[in-house]
């Protein structure tokens, strides 16, 4: 489970994460104290002296601007009185390589996993979050006028089908086609903005079909430049 700072400041969700033995990685705050070998200690005290061996630059993933390259490192921390042998407990640690601002996150694993695989479970929170900013934007989904919880959950309903379909015909489309064509793959806001330009024509005398292949053929070369100089910012140390 992966979660943000609200729900990882909250420490019966951990019980019960840990009770049922279910990996977490919970963002907390810096203030946040976590327990260590000489009683409970602020996060970011915690980690000021950290030397530079144990960081690692990694990939939280890949995301609208190609990968997201920060610097990570784990400390480990004190473990529960009755704990089994093969549980763990972490305190990951994200730098940003530009300005050097640190986040923070409560791990669990009821046994060993490598740095990498907890930097993987922090970065698929960011694709969630994405998710829900991407349908308030193409289905509506935060304009709901909320009277009573039926009238909610019809619009939201409706708004989750809509975001669905179009994810769905993005998906349809073979990868293959685009990488031969030089195009990026169809996404949803593409989808949707065909979708709008068969149902309501303007008059117009370009092809909407045309025109997606024009923007989407520029957009792989923009996008395609713009990985190949953040590849060489931001080459793993």
């Amino acid at each position: 489970m992966a979660a943000d700072e609200v729900h990882g400041a909250d420490p019966s969700l951990r019980v019960q994460l840990e009770r049922h033995q279910l990996g977490h990685v919970l963002a907390i705050g810096c203030d946040r104290r976590v327990p260590a070998g000489t009683g409970p200690v602020r996060a970011d005290a915690l980690t000021a002296d950290l030397p530079r061996w144990a960081w690692q630059r990694l990939s939280a993933g890949a995301g609208s601007h190609g990968h997201c390259f920060y610097d990570w490192a784990m400390i480990t921390l004190t473990t529960s009185a009755h704990a089994s042998q093969s549980e763990c407990w972490w305190l990951l640690v994200r730098r940003h390589c530009d300005t050097g601002g640190h986040a923070y996150y409560r791990c669990y694993a009821p046994q060993p996993v490598p740095l990498r695989e907890l930097v993987r479970v922090a970065g698929r929170r960011w694709t969630i979050e994405e998710s829900f900013q991407t349908a308030k934007g193409l289905a509506r989904l935060d304009e709901h006028q909320v009277r009573r919880w039926t009238s909610w959950q019809r619009w939201t309903l409706l708004a989750m089908l809509a975001h669905a379909l179009l994810a769905v015909i993005a998906a349809t489309e073979p990868p293959t086609a685009t990488a031969t064509a030089g195009l990026i793959a169809l996404n949803c806001n593409e989808v949707r903005r065909l979708l709008l330009s068969f149902a309501r024509p303007a008059p117009t005398f370009a092809c909407p079909l045309a025109w997606s292949r024009w923007r989407r053929h520029h957009q792989h070369h923009a996008r395609t430049s713009h990985y190949h100089r953040r590849g060489h910012t931001y080459e793993p140390a």
